[in-house]
């Protein structure tokens, strides 16, 4: 790996049962994360996913790309545009920093209506 490398993309399909399951699996019970009428009365088109199953995705993007023994030792994200059922998020990721056997990914999660997740991820790859 060295600087400037792109990692190959990873296309995550957006269903419903995923964004309910996550939230349910990160203990996030917010009815915009579950129930279609009351994310539209909040506003929203429909439920959304959450930072928390967003944060994991991103972790298994680095993960599998980098192998079984990849150790996370950072990931600091931010949210962008919402991720609502029936679109697609694309999993992008750009090698910034190689030290030793860190590695600094700067990662791009975007979907149809605009980029959902921005965010570095700093990666420990044992030889």
């Amino acid at each position: 790996m060295n600087p400037g490398d792109r990692l190959p993309p990873l296309e995550i399909p957006v269903t419903r049962t995923l964004i309910v399951a996550g939230a349910i699996a990160s203990r996030d019970y917010q009815d915009v994360h579950h129930d279609p009428e009351l994310a539209r009365q909040k506003g929203s088109p429909d439920i959304f996913m959450n930072i928390l199953t967003t944060n994991g995705l991103v972790g298994r993007y680095i993960t599998d790309r980098f192998g079984p023994r990849a150790e996370l030792r950072r990931v600091a994200i931010r949210l962008g545009a919402p991720n609502h059922p029936g679109d697609t998020m694309v999993l992008t990721g750009t090698v910034e920093k190689v030290d030793g056997d860190i590695v600094t990914v700067r990662v791009v999660g975007a979907n149809g209506i605009g980029k959902h997740v921005t965010g570095t991820v700093t990666v420990r790859v044992p030889a």
